[in-house]
């Protein structure tokens, strides 16, 4: 199992606030909302780590829920496995286009990082720090 450390004040809030982290019923119906199919996964809640087990239809689908799930407010961090998994976490003044010079080695690669963070990611320019996104191998 790898641990994937999330920024756990930030992210997208799934209910009123404070510091209680999102129940698993709740996480479900999220990466159900953002149309990611959970077949043969099944998500749990210990304290503010979720845990992500089972076999998913792909590495991809798999990495996506993990992202999905990790990225709201509450989660600091999510137990899955995912070996081959690379993930960045976004730093004040990041942009994709940065984010892929630094992963990728060019920047007009951008693309493919947003890509690969759809649903979760609508647009290129809307990302945030301490959001972690999938960088595609």
């Amino acid at each position: 199992m790898g641990l994937f450390s999330f920024l756990k004040s930030a992210g997208k809030k799934l209910k009123g606030g404070g510091d209680e982290p999102p129940s698993a019923e709740e996480l479900q119906k999220e990466v159900e909302d953002l149309g990611l199919d959970t077949s043969g996964l099944e998500i749990k809640i210990e304290g503010d780590t979720v845990k992500v087990e089972g076999s998913a239809a792909s590495d991809e689908i798999k990495e996506k829920v993990i992202l999905a799930v990790g990225n709201v407010d509450g989660v600091a961090a999510v137990e899955a496995e995912a070996d081959t998994a690379v993930f960045h976490t976004v730093e004040k003044g990041d942009t994709l286009w940065a984010i892929s010079e630094k992963t990728l080695g060019n920047g007009s690669r951008y693309n493919e990082i947003f890509e690969a963070n759809k649903p979760m990611l609508t647009h290129p320019d809307k990302i945030y720090p301490g959001q972690v996104l999938r960088i595609p191998q």
